[in-house]
């Protein structure tokens, strides 16, 4: 069974850092692009950055210059290393993975989500 499990998140101070990671484990798939989006309650579900299997990138303007997104291949490893961290920036933070599955082609698939809490 293909999954992603994410680990990293928590409560920070106000210009803290944290760093998330996604792992995609199961068998028989390739991952192609991953990405971090988040949510509040009462709100839409937000993209927050993406990563192609090249390492092509895109953020959305809130967390440009303060996020960066990286991937491991060999691990099937997404991370999100958050920096200079702001209050509006607590959400559950969720992965989302596209992968191919062998037999049953691609798919998206997503992560259980992380709490990031930032406040003083």
């Amino acid at each position: 069974q293909v999954q992603l499990v994410e680990s990293g998140g928590g409560l920070v101070q106000p210009g803290g850092s944290l760093r998330l990671s996604c792992a995609a484990s199961g068998s028989d798939f390739i991952v192609y692009n991953m990405g971090w989006y988040r949510q509040t309650p009462g709100k839409q579900r937000e993209l927050v950055a993406t990563i192609t299997s090249g390492g092509s990138t895109n953020y959305a303007d809130s967390v440009k210059g303060r996020f960066t997104i990286s991937r491991d291949n060999a691990k099937n490893t997404v991370y999100l290393q958050m920096d200079s961290l702001k209050p509006e920036d607590t959400a559950v933070y969720y992965c989302k993975g596209e992968l191919a599955i062998r037999n049953v082609g691609k798919m998206n698939y997503w992560g259980q989500g992380t709490q990031v809490t930032v406040s003083s």
